[in-house]
């Protein structure tokens, strides 16, 4: 069949070259082609007169027009009639020319005398040009040989308003240019035309291509030389070709085709079946017709790519062509890139998905579940107890915990989470310790000084299929913070010299977001704990209030949020809730310094709003100081409220700087935010801080709190103002109950900012532990209140305290009749210890002082300070009230 394909081709190529006749396609391509160019030239002799024409009108037009137009200008007249017309006119037909884009604009006068031209000598000239039929009133068009060559150019008159002619506008451009104008159009036209002539020749291409093709014109020159490039191709291309006809038969196999498939000599013209050599399923798909692209088939030791195709598309005969390549070595290193793809993923991946948090232990999981499956089937990160407490790790293996386990399956023998394991010298795990560097153990159960660690549980490990370790230390700034192991089971190849390099950059970058959060955890802790050094420890000993209390530190660093419970005299009792903005040791530092001063105002028995005024003098002076300093950055901002409750009058007066409002959970349940004014956060001055008073039932529950309880992201206020007082509104809760509920309901898992919480229940004192008496102002009535005094005394079985007390209240009853005013008051209360008031209607304040030996007096409030335990001055707005506290006999002294 071969041979007889070759004849056929022979006969057929020496016909053609016998007769070598023109091809129909080539002449029907000439003379097309000889039309088109005729038809091309035509059209473009016709556009160059047409455009020489609409040149010339269009010169006409814009010389008229320019001429018209500055003719007919406001003002030209008068220019005319004036002395000098040139000075004005000449600048201004330059503008207009430039703008007009023509040659020239000439003013005459009527007798044809310049007043303008381009060319200023020629002004004051005569006219080159036919001025009559303007002079008559028309507008005349010509063409010159003027001053400026040969030139086209239109003459308007200038009239006056009764129509009588006072001047001449000439405008006008010369020839040259307007040949100039005809020839940049010209380009145009021979380029349109080109085009025409290519688009016309492509054109008839096409036609003819598409008759050669049905005519076979072809002469024999060409057909042999198709056939000679077919078969040099077809036997020299390094890919197989193979030609299926509809019956299965093998019509064509180059060499290549031949190579690969180890086909016979004789397997041209042979049925695909009959050929031992093909393997079944690609004998299958070379029958079958169907298509097929880059499907793979074995031939052999080959791997070949098969693309099969029908070759009745375009015409043809029906059956099927198909190509094979040899991809062994291909696949082979497409295998290679593919790994090594994955291992770059495997790292990008990596470097998003681990250090998310400023967590040790979730870093660590994040590596292992990183790492699991793409790199090991399990993974364990062991870090030095150090680590995990935020110090840097001593150098040994010893004391290391488990902190990261990650797996393929759940029911591994390896040492579990949370394990604290010592490493023999002898293990993988140690000597990467000790030097710093990966260590590849490709096979476990020949590796003694790993099975020496745990005998019983490696042979645990190797019978449940893990063969292979790869143990890897986590440094980060030279220092090796813990030991990250890769296990690889049966499933998976044993770990290799590349394996290790990829370990190392992996862990390299899982190790620097452990070593920051190690830091961070360091930091934070210490920032913790100096803000909670800043804070109260213990709550002073009071029968004023039952108080609760709870401080959260925000997840994200220390704040500034601070609370406190100040006894003061009287029984009285300070409750205070403050808070600094921002985050960081600066807010935790210049919350003790607030803290302090508001320690020592209330030492002096301020009243709320007093006392607010001078923190916030305070503050105002912080921000000025270190407002001055190249690192001070001031208090931002802060907030506060103060309160004082007393337990004999059951009054509370409280006063607040840009504080959020209290809570008052009344005894039956009921939860109220008293109507307390609102004053300028600290710092700010400017307005004074207001006082509100409440008489509070007893049992009544006073809520202080800072913006982080009922503030969030994903909520209004209003909204956390309701939940508070939902979680409140309960009968029979104690402070402590109501701290647990409150922030059960409105704080998240991870507090966003601190919380401070303070929750005071109130008492009073009942009637039989408060003794009070007027006093006249007259000496003698200082013995009848001794005496009354010494018999409440013996009454609460004070007794003891008779003389001290007594001798107490003479010194203070007499200064206050000899130097204050009256009403005088003397009020004893007993609690945890006994307090002696003294008060009058006079706002001067008494001052200790030592009293040398010949004075006559002096000594008494010297001898109050000596046998009093504490003793003190407080204002009121009726007066002064003069205290001296003593401790009842066989009570704890006083902190």
């Amino acid at each position: 069949m071969v041979d007889h394909s070759d004849r056929s081709r022979s006969r057929s190529v020496r016909s053609l070259s016998g007769r070598r006749p023109r091809s129909v396609a080539r002449q029907v391509f000439v003379l097309q082609a000889v039309v088109i160019v005729l038809l091309v030239a035509g059209a473009v002799i016709a556009l160059v007169l047409q455009s020489f024409h609409d040149a010339e009108i269009e010169a006409e037009r814009r010389s008229v027009a320019a001429a018209e137009s500055f003719a007919h200008s406001p003002g030209i007249v008068d220019v005319l009639k004036s002395p000098d017309p040139s000075k004005v006119l000449q600048p201004l037909t330059e503008e207009a020319r430039k703008l007009a884009g023509v040659d020239f604009i000439v003013v005459t006068d009527t007798h044809g005398i310049r007043y303008t031209h381009p060319r200023p000598e020629l002004i004051g000239k005569k006219f080159v040009g036919n001025i009559k039929p303007s002079l008559e009133g028309e507008v005349h068009v010509e063409d010159v040989q003027g001053p400026l060559g040969h030139e086209v150019q239109a003459i308007v008159p200038v009239t006056a308003p009764d129509h009588s002619v006072v001047g001449l506008v000439s405008a006008g451009l010369r020839v040259k240019n307007v040949a100039n104008t005809v020839s940049r159009q010209l380009v145009v036209i021979f380029a349109s035309g080109a085009a025409a002539l290519a688009l016309a020749t492509g054109g008839a291409a096409l036609v003819a291509k598409r008759l050669r093709r049905q005519t076979h014109g072809l002469d024999p020159a060409q057909m042999t030389r198709m056939y000679e490039h077919h078969d040099a191709v077809l036997h020299s291309v390094r890919e197989g070709v193979l030609i299926v006809g509809r019956d299965g038969r093998l019509l064509l196999a180059n060499d290549e085709a031949e190579r690969l498939l180890d086909l016979p000599p004789d397997a041209q013209g042979r049925r695909v079946e009959e050929l031992e050599s093909l393997d079944p399923a690609t004998a299958e798909l070379l029958v079958s017709g169907r298509v097929a692209t880059d499907e793979v088939y074995l031939a052999g030791d080959r791997m070949l790519v098969v693309n099969q195709r029908r070759t009745d598309h375009n015409g043809g005969s029906l059956g099927t062509v198909a190509t094979l390549r040899d991809s062994t070595q291909l696949l082979a290193l497409s295998g290679k890139v593919d790994a090594a793809n994955e291992r770059l993923r495997l790292l990008y991946d990596a470097g998003l998905g681990i250090g998310t948090t400023l967590d040790v232990a979730r870093t660590a999981e994040e590596l292992a579940e990183m790492s699991v499956p793409r790199f090991a089937d399990f993974v364990t990160v062991d870090l030095a107890n150090a680590v995990l407490l935020g110090e840097e790790p001593t150098g040994t293996a010893a004391d290391m915990c488990r902190v990261a386990v990650s797996g393929i399956r759940n029911d591994h023998p390896l040492y579990p989470r949370g394990e604290l394991i010592t490493f023999l010298p002898s293990t993988p795990q140690a000597r990467g310790f000790a030097t710093g560097r990966s260590v590849v153990v490709p096979d476990l159960a020949s590796a003694p000084g790993w099975r020496a660690q745990d005998p019983e549980r490696t042979d645990d490990v190797i019978a449940y299929g893990i063969h292979s370790l790869l143990t890897t230390p986590l440094q980060a700034r030279g220092v090796v913070l813990g030991m990250a192991n890769f296990w690889r089971s049966r499933e998976a190849g044993k770990f290799d010299e590349e394996d290790r390099s990829l370990a190392e950059e992996l862990v390299a970058r899982a190790a620097v977001s452990i070593d920051n959060a190690r830091r961070y955890a360091r930091e934070h802790a210490l920032a913790v704990m100096l803000q909670r050094s800043l804070l109260p420890r213990a709550l002073p000993e009071q029968n004023a209030l039952d108080v609760a209390h709870r401080y959260l530190p925000a997840q994200s660093g220390v704040s500034g949020d601070w609370f406190d419970v100040i006894p003061l005299s009287g029984n009285r009792v300070a409750l205070v809730v403050g808070d600094v903005v921002g985050h960081g040791l600066h807010a935790a530092a210049t919350m003790g310094r607030l803290r302090t001063a508001v320690h020592n105002f209330s030492t002096l028995d301020l009243p709320p709003d007093e006392l607010l005024g001078h923190l916030d003098d305070l503050v105002d002076r912080i921000d000025r100081e270190e407002g001055t300093t190249d690192v001070g950055v001031g208090v931002v901002g802060a907030t506060c409220l103060y309160a004082i409750y007393d337990p004999v009058s059951r009054h509370c007066t409280m006063a607040r700087a840009g504080h959020h409002l209290p809570a008052l959970v009344q005894p039956d349940g009921r939860v109220e935010f008293p109507d307390l004014p609102a004053g300028p956060p600290l710092g700010l001055g400017g307005m004074p801080f207001k006082t509100a008073e409440l008489d509070l039932a007893v049992g009544a529950q006073l809520v202080l709190y800072t913006d982080g309880l009922i503030e969030d992201r994903t909520r209004d206020i209003d909204v956390g103002m309701e939940l508070l007082r939902q979680a409140l509104a309960h009968v029979g809760r104690s402070p402590e109950q109501h701290c647990g509920a409150v922030l059960d309901a409105l704080l998240p898992a991870q507090a966003q900012d601190d919380v401070a919480l303070l929750i005071a229940r109130t008492r009073a004192l009942s009637p039989d532990q408060i003794a009070e008496w007027d006093v006249p102002l007259d000496p003698a009535a200082v013995a009848g209140i001794r005496a009354a005094v010494a018999e409440r005394l013996d009454e609460w079985d004070l007794s003891e305290l008779a003389f001290t007390t007594e001798l107490i209240l003479s010194e203070l009853i007499t200064n206050a009749i000899r130097h204050a005013s009256a009403p005088i008051r003397v009020r004893l209360l007993r609690d945890r210890n006994l307090i002696c008031e003294v008060s009058d209607g006079s706002s001067t304040s008494p001052h200790l002082r030592y009293a040398a030996t010949t004075d006559e007096g002096g000594r008494g409030l010297f001898l109050v300070s000596q046998i009093a335990e504490h003793w003190g001055t407080r204002y009121t707005p009726e007066g002064k009230v003069i205290w001296a506290q003593q401790p009842l006999p066989g009570a704890p002294d006083s902190p």
